[in-house]
């Protein structure tokens, strides 16, 4: 999906970014930008679009996310209704990899940072002990300033550097170039409509004619941007949604199925199996056995 360039505000101050949001939602627009990007949600639920990821979000998740990979965060549905009382609540910092000196990352002791650049091109979601140790820095880090800033922001690279446990969110980093505003409309307009309509059947048809195309310019068009076709796109949002389900609890598999937009329970079964290379059973027995005891 060709994402919109985003021009990160930093004060003229300042070498790089920290903000601490609360809002009534993410704004879910698919964008990317040169800046590295270090993101906690402090609270939130809903689904994450990183590079050629799709996947669930909730509140304690820290992410790095490399130069130039694509992302956006839309929250569940509940956020979206009136008078809801829901909020998200995130910090984000954005720094460039040489923000703290040009020839900081040719000094001997700063051979670590640039594997672990490397390593989040492709995105790196955070486990363990440096979670923990990252979210107290990341709140510390919003009221920082002079040189407490840099203080805070190299404690927080060095624990990332030093950090062993942690996923890559994309199997594949592919550059990305900005994209003009009839673009970023389009696949966000496409985008919005599948989350928002993917317990029905979407037919090409109908989602041609929201992003203003014909069904074969449409199939060409989508598949050049996200390198996936749109029935691969609807499925990964539908299993995203089925594994927030599962996690849950509140529902059986059978209800999960439908309420999915799956129409028969052997072709759930199926997608699941192949989108997250388990069976659903598996998938909640295994999420339940990787929480702490305090959280079950």
């Amino acid at each position: 999906m060709k994402p919109h360039f985003l021009k990160v505000p930093v004060q003229p101050r300042n070498s790089f970014s920290i903000r601490h949001d609360i809002l009534p939602t993410f704004r879910g627009i698919w964008h990317y930008h040169p800046e590295l990007e270090l993101h906690y949600v402090i609270k939130g639920e809903g689904v994450r679009f990183i590079g050629d990821n799709i996947s669930n979000f909730s509140a304690g998740e820290i992410l790095l996310l490399g130069e130039k990979l694509p992302h956006c965060w839309r929250c569940k549905e509940e956020y979206f209704k009136p008078d809801s009382g829901l909020n998200v609540e995130v910090i984000v910092i954005h720094f460039l990899p040489d923000c703290l000196g040009r020839y900081m990352l040719n000094l001997p002791e700063a051979y670590m940072l640039n594997k672990l650049f490397e390593r989040a091109k492709s995105g790196i979601i955070v486990n363990g002990q440096a979670k923990d140790q990252l979210a107290k820095l990341m709140r510390s880090a919003v009221n920082a300033t002079n040189l407490d800033r840099i203080i805070v922001l190299l404690s927080i690279l060095k624990v990332l550097a030093e950090n062993e446990d942690f996923d890559p969110i994309t199997l594949s980093h592919n550059e990305f170039h900005e994209s003009n505003e009839s673009d970023t409309i389009r696949l966000n307009k496409v985008c919005s409509y599948t989350l928002a309509k993917y317990k029905k059947e979407i037919t090409l048809q109908e989602i041609a004619s929201i992003a203003n195309l014909s069904v074969t310019s449409f199939c060409r068009y989508f598949k050049l941007m996200t390198k996936k076709t749109y029935s691969d796109f609807l499925t990964e949002i539908r299993i995203s949604h089925a594994c927030r389900f599962l996690i849950e609890d509140k529902m059986p598999t059978e209800v999960i199925c439908f309420e999915c937009g799956f129409n028969n329970i052997s072709n759930f079964y199926r997608h699941f199996k192949k989108v997250t290379n388990m069976t659903p059973l598996e998938y909640k027995r295994g999420y339940a056995k990787a929480q702490p005891a305090d959280y079950k």
